[in-house]
C-alpha cells in the first residue's frame, strides 16, 4: 500500500509540472500571435504629437491595418521584402513606423501626404496639393514636454482631406511660431511607395519636413516601414513623482484619457 502511494505521488507531481509548463507555453504563444498579427502596445516618450498624444500615453496599435512587413515581427527578421496583404494608409491616420535612419527606433506621427501628393508649409500654413489646409483657432494651450517643462502655445483644429473614399480627419494641432525652417519648406512631391508624416506639435517635431542627411532627419517614409495604426489609449500616466512614491500613483493616472480612441 505504501509502495503504491509513493509511486503515484511523483507521477502526479510530474503531470502537474507538465501541465504548468504547457499552460505557460500556450500563453506565451498566444501573446506572440496577438502582438505580431493583431495588436501591439506602444508608449509615448516625447511630446511631438501633443495635443493628440501626451507623454505617458500607452496605445494599442493595430498591426493588421496596413498588412505586414519585416517590421511587423519581433527582431525584424528579413524574411521577405515589401508588404504582404498590404493596404495603403489613409491621409490623417496616426501611424507607428520605423525611423528611416535607424529602423530599430519606432516613430509615431500623423500621415499628411500619400504618393503623388504635393506638401508644403508656408509661413506656418500647411498646403496640400496647392490648397491651404484649414485650421480653426481654439485658443491657448500649455505644452508639458517629456522633461515636464511648460510652454505656452496655441491650438487649432486642422481638417485634412480624406483619401480613398475615407472622410476628412479633424484633429488638434499645437503651434508656437510661424518662423523657422519647419514653417517655410520647399514643395515636396511624395514619391510612389512612400508617405509624408508630421507631428501634431508642429514646432517641436522632427518629421518629413526635414529631408537632409542629418541623423534626426526623417524625410519620406517607405510604406515598408509601417508597423500599424494607432487605435486606442489604454493607459496614461503623468509621471511627475519618483516611481517609489507609490502613494502618488492614483493621482498621476490620467483617468479621462483611458480608452480614448485616437483620431
Amino acid at each position: 500500500m505504501n509502495d503504491t502511494t509513493s509511486t503515484e505521488k511523483p507521477q502526479r507531481q510530474g503531470e502537474s509540472l507538465f501541465q504548468m509548463v504547457r499552460s505557460f507555453v500556450s500563453v506565451v504563444l498566444l501573446v506572440l500571435v496577438v502582438r505580431t498579427f493583431l495588436y501591439e502596445p506602444f508608449n509615448i516618450p516625447s511630446g511631438s504629437m501633443i495635443p493628440t498624444l501626451q507623454v505617458g500615453d500607452y496605445l494599442w496599435v493595430s498591426k493588421y491595418s496596413y498588412g505586414y512587413s519585416r517590421y511587423s515581427f519581433p527582431l525584424s527578421p528579413h524574411l521577405f521584402d515589401g508588404r504582404i496583404w498590404g493596404a495603403e494608409p489613409h491621409r490623417g491616420d496616426v501611424a507607428v513606423f520605423r525611423f528611416t535612419k535607424d529602423t530599430s527606433i519606432d516613430y509615431v506621427k500623423r500621415i499628411i501626404g500619400l504618393p503623388g501628393d504635393h506638401v508644403q508649409v508656408r509661413e506656418g500654413q500647411l498646403y496640400l496639393n496647392g490648397a491651404p489646409v484649414p485650421c480653426v483657432p481654439q485658443g491657448g494651450y500649455t505644452e508639458v514636454d517629456e522633461n515636464h517643462l511648460q510652454t505656452e502655445g496655441r491650438e487649432c483644429r486642422e481638417t485634412l482631406p480624406g483619401s480613398a473614399g475615407a472622410p476628412p480627419v479633424t484633429h488638434g494641432v499645437l503651434r508656437f511660431t510661424n518662423e523657422g525652417m519647419q514653417n517655410d519648406t520647399p514643395e515636396y512631391v511624395v514619391p510612389p511607395g512612400y508617405f509624408f508624416a508630421m507631428g501634431d506639435n508642429r514646432d517641436h517635431s522632427a518629421d518629413s519636413r526635414f529631408m537632409g542627411e542629418g541623423s534626426e532627419d526623417l524625410g519620406f517614409v517607405p510604406m515598408e516601414n509601417l508597423v500599424g495604426r494607432a487605435g486606442m489609449i489604454f493607459f496614461s500616466v503623468d509621471s511627475t513623482h519618483p516611481f517609489w512614491q507609490f502613494w502618488t500613483w492614483p493621482t498621476e493616472i490620467r483617468w479621462a484619457r483611458l480608452f480614448h480612441v485616437v483620431h
